[in-house]
């Protein structure tokens, strides 16, 4: 059984969004922090944004001012709008909690290109 399913990744242009979204269980989800890590090949995976369970956020500082986190707690959703996207952002992209029972998704490709 899956703890975290992530969705809405793509191929777009440099320039434009894509909006990302990630469901959990409750014990992934409730009362956890969650954020979104990315990985490109060859490189270990790499937190891009944070949020705690009260609304906190953090930014990898390669993506401040261009990628937002949000979480809906009644819906156990997480969301990374990701706008003015750049070939560097080219990865796939996982969600990811603090929970002490989390296992790594599937993740979701994202693929920035002309």
């Amino acid at each position: 059984q899956a703890q975290v399913v992530e969705s809405g990744g793509g191929l777009v242009q440099p320039g434009g969004s894509l909006r990302l979204s990630c469901g959990a269980s409750g014990s992934i989800f409730n009362f956890n922090t969650m954020g979104w890590y990315r990985r490109t090949p060859g490189k270990e995976r790499q937190s891009v944004a944070l949020i705690s369970y009260s609304g906190n956020t953090n930014y990898a500082d390669s993506v401040k001012g261009r990628f937002t986190i949000s979480r809906d707690n009644a819906k156990m959703t997480v969301h990374l709008q990701m706008n003015n996207l750049q070939p560097e952002d080219t990865a796939v992209y996982y969600c990811w909690s603090s929970s002490r029972y989390f296992t790594w998704g599937q993740g979701t490709q994202v693929t920035v290109s002309s």
